[in-house]
């Protein structure tokens, strides 16, 4: 009667050096610092929204908050113009940000046809376009001619073509094994179902990569707001009406402290321009650092089997 024998663990200790321990040491603090003063500006910004407006005012609110209350971000419903800002920016984000990814899946997935019609030709010119521009005054007669100024599809429309993207989403389904494909298409599918089928399931972590590319980049624009929608006020994105609060803080500060809407205690907190610039640029920056934790985990992998190939 046999036996099989099972595999014996082995347990390997590797004895490290003192120095090895030190540098380690060294690497943590000096990381852990680092992580410190990259948070500690949202940190200072927090606490001085949250702080009395005294405490604010005369400096003394740095490492911990005085006087906590939160009427700095209840008062900021009674900004005029303010919640139509909110809603154009989320709404480029969330449109502007599909469409992008739509279009750059789909022309990266053709671009790696060797069948496609002067593949070469419109790869190479796609290309181009990341190192060569006409410049600020033709790019705003452009968008003039076409129409887009005081336009919300001036938010959309420039923003769907990504060259950077495209190129990101090419080399990744490069990596892709081509067998995939081809029995996919010895079974009789298309392209369109290749592409829907089997190379958008595939591709999710450089998906998930450009899509925070893109929404950090519709959330944060303001050139385009600046110069295309001077006559429209109400289609102002959030970064463009944190401009003009930042430069009118003063006068901000006055709104609201006059509002009948709000207790004493409250007017009095929101008369500080500072806390007025504190609480909108905190207001700001805080939805679109929420979007990152729920994409890290692809982002790392798309960036790297995206970089694989040249």
């Amino acid at each position: 009667m046999s036996t099989t024998a099972k595999p014996v663990k082995v347990h390997q200790h590797i004895r490290r050096k003192p120095s090895d321990i030190v540098f380690d040491t060294c690497i943590y603090i000096f990381f852990g610092l680092f992580t410190l003063l990259c948070l500690f500006p949202f940190y200072y910004l927090f606490i001085n929204t949250i702080s009395a407006n005294d405490a604010v005012t005369s400096g003394r609110v740095n490492f911990y908050p005085i006087g906590i209350h939160f009427q700095n971000y209840v008062a900021l419903k009674d900004v005029a113009d303010l919640g139509s800002s909110v809603i154009v920016t989320i709404a480029r984000t969330i449109i502007g940000t599909a469409l992008m990814v739509i279009v750059s899946a789909w022309a990266g997935f053709l671009v790696t046809k060797q069948k496609m019609w002067r593949r070469s030709f419109w790869y190479r010119a796609l290309v181009i376009t990341m190192y060569f521009n006409a410049g600020l005054i033709p790019w705003y007669m452009n968008m003039l001619m076409l129409g887009l100024t005081n336009n919300f599809l001036a938010y959309i429309l420039p923003g769907m073509i990504a060259p950077y993207n495209i190129i990101l989403v090419k080399t990744y389904i490069e990596s892709i094994p081509a067998s995939l494909e081809e029995s996919a298409v010895i079974d009789g599918a298309g392209t369109p179902t290749v592409f829907l089928k089997i190379i958008l399931p595939l591709s999710v972590p450089i998906l998930a990569t450009i899509s925070i590319f893109g929404a950090v980049g519709n959330w944060n624009s303001f050139q385009d707001s600046l110069l295309l929608m001077s006559g429209r006020p109400d289609m102002y994105t959030l970064q463009h009406r944190l401009y003009v609060y930042l430069n009118q803080s003063s006068n901000l500060a006055a709104l609201v402290s006059g509002s009948g809407s709000l207790s004493t205690q409250a007017a009095e907190n929101m008369l500080n321009s500072r806390v007025i610039k504190y609480t909108v640029s905190m207001v700001t920056i805080v939805p679109i650092l929420l979007v990152y934790p729920f994409m890290q985990r692809y982002f790392v992998k798309g960036i790297m089997l995206g970089a694989v190939k040249g």
